[in-house]
């Protein structure tokens, strides 16, 4: 089952083009990836999923219900955590439960059962009454998922989940958040630019330029690549291209001072590249093709060069949500 539904969706904003006319799906209990740079549409998407905007044309559905005309059985149905923290630091971690419960109208007679699961669901059940300032970034990433959970979802829209966080505390929260379908039959629908934890993801949809570029399993797209990649740097990189290119059928382009070459058979190539640029090589070395790498060859940047902004941020999506909804 299709818990979310897009189909030929365009958002223009004047002479701008946001959105060009994409269409995905998303199944029910699964990861799903929304990737892509600074300005391709990605906040765009999301704030009409959110029913913070209306669509040029086209119809985008979320747990059945039409995003434009029944806003209101759509906000029921989501939960957001985005980038940057928003719990109150001054009270403690059940008051920020207790809190969120009353603005979801949870009702009261299930208020306190929920919020202790939740506790005991990210394992915060013994800080319980602690100020969330006293908090861990690791901590507060999982009461913010255990808040965004408490109304019962049935979409989890996470922004950028493990920004900031050191890589034990990344690891944790993610081993926590790929076991959210199967336990609270939701789906979660997120954004990262750390490329190796998107591979956690059932399916990944690329977006640049307002348009889906790319969409499939993890492995679907590394098959993009068609084979290895091989990374070069040399003395006159410029003057290397130009050579492979001629002397090679293989196709090449530079990112930060290194030459990106993808190859069939990176083992046999590499041989051969050194045999006729070798005296001009400084270092080579070869990979098995990364989620990273195909975003690379599909949009010409690396997803880390993607840096955070209001703009283009789910943190604007959700502020804008509550107050419409409050």
């Amino acid at each position: 089952m299709h818990i979310i539904k897009v189909e030929n969706l365009v958002k223009r904003f004047g002479s701008i083009t946001a959105v060009d006319n994409i269409s995905f799906e998303v199944e029910e209990g699964t990861i799903f990836g929304f990737l892509g740079p600074n300005g391709a549409g990605k906040t765009t998407t999301i704030n009409i999923l959110c029913t913070l905007l209306s669509p040029t044309s086209g119809k985008a559905y979320l747990n059945g219900h039409d995003c434009n005309s029944e806003s209101s059985e759509v906000r029921k149905s989501i939960g957001i955590v985005f980038q940057d923290s928003s719990l109150d630091k001054d009270l403690t971690a059940r008051e920020n439960l207790v809190f969120h419960s009353y603005l979801y109208n949870v009702p009261k007679t299930e208020r306190k059962e929920r919020v202790e699961d939740a506790l005991r669901f990210v394992d915060l059940q013994d800080r319980a009454d602690d100020l969330v300032k006293k908090f861990s970034g690791g901590m507060k990433r999982r009461l913010e998922v255990a808040r965004g959970l408490i109304h019962r979802p049935k979409v989890l829209f996470l922004d950028e989940p493990t920004l900031g966080l050191d890589p034990q505390s990344r690891t944790n929260l993610w081993e926590f958040i790929t076991g959210l379908p199967k336990k609270h039959k939701v789906t979660i629908f997120m954004t990262t630019h750390y490329m190796e934890e998107a591979e956690v993801c059932d399916k990944i949809a690329i977006i640049d330029k307002g348009k889906i570029i790319a969409s499939g399993t993890p492995q679907e797209l590394k098959r993009i690549i068609g084979g290895d990649v091989i990374y070069l740097k040399t003395d006159d990189n410029k003057k290397a291209m130009e050579d492979i290119k001629n002397l090679f059928d293989v196709e090449v382009s530079e990112k930060d001072g290194e030459i990106f070459i993808s190859a069939l058979k990176g083992d046999a190539c590499i041989p051969e590249i050194i045999r006729e640029i070798g005296e001009r090589v400084l270092s080579v070395r070869m990979q098995r093709p990364t989620l990273n790498d195909v975003f690379l060859k599909l949009t010409g940047k690396e997803i880390r060069d993607e840096v955070a902004s209001s703009g283009d941020s789910i943190k604007e999506t959700v502020r804008s949500y509550r107050r419409r909804h409050d």
